[in-house]
């Protein structure tokens, strides 16, 4: 496994010239602080001697403005180049996250992918840049500086880097720490984003049931843990900052002792002494650079291991292909001894085989859970079966891309979802080359025109956050004509008319029946009544296909099936009880 430090640099790559030359900026500024002390101390000789002045100031003078302007270049060139970088971090997570496997999804809570791309990223972001370029110049600097100090004094310089060195033993101890703490206080904001998406994402549903303060507990629990974590950081941070104050200070009451007293016995001039020690202050900024750069790294390395975890993350690599739309007669689907367990749970599906032929409808039903939908999942390879094979037209679905199985269908899931937006934007969703013909024409038998024709915006009405400013049967309505609009060759419907009244229940049937002559439709229904009329019936329970048949076969043939539609006062006496 690359180690997260050469991942680090590999993010920088792209911008190793503009780094460098930011680079040299600083260095180039940090070589107009090191003449500084030399000409104060031209200064102060001829001050002593009654010398012209003049020149060493202005000197002075125009090496503080020429440090200043080019700090002030070089930090626009190294915050222009971390947004870059911060940019290419985030598109390249997103474009994964949104690829992500469902499996991969299923286990891991949105809040905490997302905590990996905003506030991740920005940890990688100021090490990547930033913390390279103070950890580079500030190493650069200080050797600069100490052998500016053995060109004045090197008996003063022994002095001053035995107090550093000391100092620099503690902080390789303290600096690793701060990594660790940083990962924990990542995970810990993760957890925070993943407990508010929770309550936020059913908000209806938690105040519904005056849950509030349970939820609030919840995400409290979660701050709380990344605030303990984050004080650990702190605490390791401010104990770098203080280490890197005691090494100057304890330098200069050093230098100032040991020069003292080489002045005193004349092995020294007081303006060397005092050119000497403005260095020793001078290594505040390049000891501060360099372990400002060092946490910054450390921090940073905590966030690559979790954005690497997102890139080693399965996707499907397969989804971007460019798929002509498809054409020809619909296609059959056949489940052929297909066997699949959810990860940690029993079997979902032991040995199933079914056809749906082509071009006719076809109903899945059962008791909850005897796994239905899970089929839906698998057709549209959201997962891969343990066992046995699908086909549609007859073909391994394995060996198609899904870009390409995919774009055979069309899925109307069970609670109908709805994308934020405009109701066109919605509608478009699944066809975006759709015309407004097209459109018209699945509103017209979705039963959406009149709805539609009421509102003020109309097709351009923004429809809320999950599409909370709709009804649920209007939700469930756009789902269908978002399909149609797809012009699917198979059709999909898991509970689709689950929320619709009694009379758009029967045109919506009316339109499946439409949609039928060019499609292969596939129902799962727990209403017996909106199937009744389906060409095949396939009736599963725990796992298995127990019968099919059309309805009036499996009324008279299984004894599961006349209890459901007993149940549900489709048969007014059960035969044979």
């Amino acid at each position: 496994m690359t180690s997260p430090f050469r991942v680090l640099l590999g993010h920088t790559r792209p911008h190793r010239a503009v780094l460098t030359g930011s680079l040299l900026l600083v260095l180039a500024a940090g070589a107009s602080g090191l003449v500084q002390p030399l000409v104060a101390q031209d200064v102060l000789e001829a001050l002593a001697t009654g010398g012209s002045v003049l020149a060493p100031v202005l000197l002075l003078a125009g090496l503080v403005v020429l440090g200043a302007a080019l700090t002030g270049v070089q930090s626009w060139w190294q915050q222009r180049t971390a947004e870059h970088v911060v940019r290419e971090v985030r598109r390249d997570l997103v474009f994964r996250l949104v690829r992500l496997r469902v499996p991969e999804l299923d286990s891991r809570a949105p809040g905490d992918l997302t905590a990996r791309v905003t506030s991740d990223s920005t940890l990688l972001q100021n090490a990547a840049t930033e913390g390279l370029v103070l950890v580079a110049n500030g190493v650069l600097t200080t050797l600069g500086a100490v052998v500016m100090m053995g060109v004045v004094h090197l008996g003063l310089l022994g002095v001053t880097a035995g107090v550093i060195v000391g100092v620099a033993l503690v902080l390789l101890v303290v600096l690793p720490r701060i990594r660790l703490a940083v990962a924990r206080a990542q995970e810990s904001l993760g957890a925070v984003g993943a407990a508010l998406d929770r309550a936020l994402g059913a908000a209806r549903t938690v105040k519904a049931n005056g849950a509030e303060a349970r939820e609030t507990a919840l995400a409290g629990a979660a701050v709380d843990r990344a605030h303990a974590a984050g004080l650990v950081g702190a605490r390791y941070v401010a104990v770098v900052k203080v280490l890197t104050g005691v090494a100057i200070q304890g330098a200069f009451l050093a230098v100032l002792g040991v020069g003292g007293a080489l002045v005193a016995a004349g092995s020294m001039s007081a303006p060397e002494l005092i050119a000497f020690l403005l260095y020793v202050f001078y290594l505040a900024s390049p000891i501060g650079s360099l372990a400002a750069g060092l946490g910054m790294l450390q921090q940073g390395l905590g966030a690559v291991g979790r954005i690497e975890e997102v890139r080693r993350m399965p996707v499907e690599e397969d989804v971007d292909l460019v798929v002509p739309a498809p054409h020809g007669p619909p296609p059959a689907v056949e489940f052929a001894g297909v066997e699949f367990a959810y990860p940690g749970r029993g079997p979902a599906l032991r040995g199933v085989s079914w056809t749906a032929r082509p071009g006719a409808r076809t109903a899945l039903v059962g008791l909850s859970g005897a796994g239905k939908t899970t089929m839906f999942a698998l057709l549209q390879r959201f997962y891969e079966p343990t066992g046995g094979t699908v086909r549609v037209g007859g073909v391994d679905i394995a060996t198609m891309s899904r870009a390409e199985l995919r774009r055979l269908i069309a899925y109307v899931e069970q609670d109908s979802p709805v994308m934020a937006g405009t109701l066109r934007d919605n509608l478009l969703y699944a066809n975006p080359d759709a015309t407004d013909a097209e459109i018209a024409e699945a509103l017209r038998v979705t039963r959406l025109t009149g709805f539609v024709d009421r509102l003020d915006a109309g097709l351009g009405t923004e429809v809320g956050t999950r599409g909370v400013t709709l009804s649920g049967g209007e939700r469930q309505r756009l789902a269908i004509a978002r399909a149609l609009l797809r012009k699917p060759r198979v059709l999909l419907l898991d509970e689709a008319t689950a929320q619709l009244d009694a009379r758009n229940e029967n045109a919506l049937r009316e339109a499946v029946d439409q949609v039928a002559r060019d499609c292969t439709v596939i129902l799962i229904a727990h209403r017996l009544s909106t199937v009744t009329d389906a060409d095949r019936i396939v009736l599963l329970e725990h796992g298995v296909v127990r019968a099919s048949g059309t309805h009036a076969e499996l009324v008279e043939q299984d004894e599961l099936y006349r209890e459901l539609a007993a149940t549900q006062l489709l048969v007014t006496a059960v035969p044979g009880v």
